[in-house]
């Protein structure tokens, strides 16, 4: 019996589109192209049964009629964001169930990003938590704030950081080396990022994939989860050049610091 397998199909600089494989099916999230895709389903020789959206900018949904034209493919996304085509518009508690991929899925509403952005989270075959969090969450950083407010951001981030520490952290950038350049501003002596960044680099010098990341390892050297940290706190602090006494604060110069680095 095939097993349900996870792809990162890079695309544009450093988008990846996620795709979920089972036998000959295959669901995406976040096709900003469609080219990419096209070329993984026709050398497999997969049917593409569903499209998952995150958000509504271009790089995330640019390839979703085109895809949606060729495959038939059924379109889920936000309730409350413009988007290309959406089949089935979802809020916090929905659910999609994706059998054929072996894909169980809940909505989250994590806005911050956009206004109206979700991620999915559940079960990819019989027991490996994953998380599709588009924008929101990056390794070892998070999205910029385009429509949403600190506050948002920082009860969205911990929505996905109080998720199981095992769960599959599937982001839409490959951002993370520059974001652990950074992270090792904010926290020089983290042993943990000093590591993470060690192995990271010499997985971006071999041409593979830094990602999936995981919960946990975000919860260690990721500074946006980290608010409670005294040497994040510290930090943040210095950042602004005065004091930072919650949480709100502290992320409103984390991500001020990571605008300007």
């Amino acid at each position: 019996m095939a097993n349900t397998e996870l792809i990162p199909i890079p695309a544009f600089t450093d988008n990846y589109i996620w795709m979920v494989r089972k036998g000959s099916h295959a669901v995406v999230i976040d096709p900003g192209q469609s080219a990419p895709v096209e070329l993984v389903l026709d050398q497999h020789g997969l049917a593409l049964d569903a499209i998952l959206l995150t958000h509504h900018h271009g790089d995330h949904v640019g390839g979703v009629l085109a895809l949606q034209q060729r495959t038939g493919a059924v379109v889920y996304g936000p309730a409350h964001e413009k988007l290309p085509a959406c089949d089935h518009r979802l809020v916090e508690n929905d659910t999609v169930q994706l059998p054929s991929v072996d894909l169980s899925l809940h909505v989250l509403d994590v806005p911050g990003h956009t206004a109206g952005h979700i991620a999915y989270y559940g079960n990819m075959g019989q027991n490996t938590p994953v998380v599709f969090c588009g924008d929101t969450l990056f390794a070892a950083g998070c999205g910029r704030l385009f429509e949403g407010t600190p506050a948002q951001m920082v009860e969205s981030l911990g929505k996905l950081s109080a998720l199981p520490p095992e769960t599959l952290v599937c982001c839409a950038h490959e951002y993370t080396l520059a974001n652990l350049r950074w992270a090792l501003k904010v926290e020089p002596e983290n042993s943990a990022l000093q590591q993470r960044f060690k192995q990271d680099t010499q997985r971006r010098d071999q041409g593979l994939p830094t990602l999936p990341s995981t919960i946990e390892a975000e919860l260690k050297t990721n500074p946006f989860i980290r608010t409670l940290q005294p040497e994040v706190i510290t930090a943040a602090a210095r950042y602004a050049a005065a004091p930072r006494t919650n949480p709100v604060e502290v992320f409103t110069s984390l991500r001020e610091w990571k605008n300007n680095f």
